[in-house]
């Protein structure tokens, strides 16, 4: 059984960015064993310094562009850290609360892709009625139709009545 064309395309694009997130865990990780092996004076100088470079990126650039792999690792360590807070400087604390959000995104996009789209359409006649019964009695409005459709076995929801009304 062969996997179709866009799964493909999707299963390498995450193999992608968990090979980016490895790639960036690896870098976190040297940093954290070197910072092990440096005297607090050099860390402070260090802070330092990486401070005055955010410092110069954040009069530099509007919005900096990040990469899933960075949001991630931010996301992780708004988990972890207590005092996160007081590093964020490229970006705001909100932000980085709201990405492991925005990343079922893709999740949805792929899942509708597959041909698995929203509610069903209202069938012709179904439509026809509703425009039939709100011709012939003006005074009703959607939920009175809605409750018609409901004893006739029809099950559809009080705004799709609403949409088909005659003008």
């Amino acid at each position: 059984m062969e996997m179709p064309t866009c799964m493909r395309t999707w299963s390498l694009r995450v193999l992608r960015q968990l090979l980016r997130l490895a790639r960036s865990a690896l870098h976190v990780l040297a940093a954290a064993v070197s910072a092990v092996a440096k005297s607090p004076s050099a860390l402070h100088l260090e802070n330092l310094a990486l401070r005055h470079q955010l410092g110069a990126l954040r009069r530099s650039v509007k919005r900096p562009k990040l990469t899933s792999a960075v949001r991630l690792l931010q996301a992780w360590l708004c988990e972890v850290w207590i005092d996160r807070r007081s590093s964020l400087v490229i970006v705001k604390p909100e932000t980085v609360i709201a990405w492991p959000r925005k990343g079922f995104s893709p999740f949805w996009t792929w899942k509708v892709r597959r041909g698995q789209s929203g509610r069903l359409a209202v069938p012709k006649d179904v439509r026809e009625l509703i425009r039939k019964v709100s011709r012939k009695n003006s005074l009703w409005g959607a939920p009175r139709i809605h409750g018609e459709l409901l004893k006739l076995g029809i099950d559809i929801g009080e705004t799709s009545a609403a949409n088909y009304l005659a003008q």
